[in-house]
């Protein structure tokens, strides 16, 4: 109608929000003694930037501007789902998988940011704390 102010409503939808089983993507486990953190942490890093979510772990990674903050907090639980649905119980027990989103996501960003593909992360560990 002319002159009608209503105006459609903005669309929360994420892509990470269609993410039902991040197993699918991710099929590996990580835990503290095998050889598998190079893998683990590509995959996780593709998957992140494949979703739009990179933002929630890498803090040279800027926050999108058309996403409202609730919308923003959801995905970051959704990240920190991701992370410990892909990690042991053995890490779950652990610190790490107590941490707060915030303090979880800048750990999160430490593990996915090393590049030195055979380091372990049983070695690592100790340094994220």
């Amino acid at each position: 109608m002319a002159g009608d102010d209503r105006t459609t409503p903005k669309s929360t939808f994420h892509p990470a929000f269609g993410v039902n089983n991040i197993k699918n993507s991710i099929p590996l486990t990580l835990n503290q003694t095998d050889d598998r953190y190079a893998s683990w942490v590509e995959l996780f890093h593709i998957h992140l930037c494949a979703y739009d979510v990179l933002d929630h772990i890498d803090p040279k990674t800027p926050t999108p501007t058309d996403i409202d903050k609730a919308t923003w907090n959801r995905l970051d639980a959704i990240v920190k789902q991701w992370i410990l649905a892909t990690i042991s119980p053995d890490l779950k027990a652990s610190s790490y998988g107590k941490l707060p989103n915030s303090k979880l996501s800048s750990t999160a960003g430490q593990l996915l940011s090393d590049s030195t593909a055979d380091r372990s992360l049983a070695g690592a560990m100790p340094n994220l704390f």
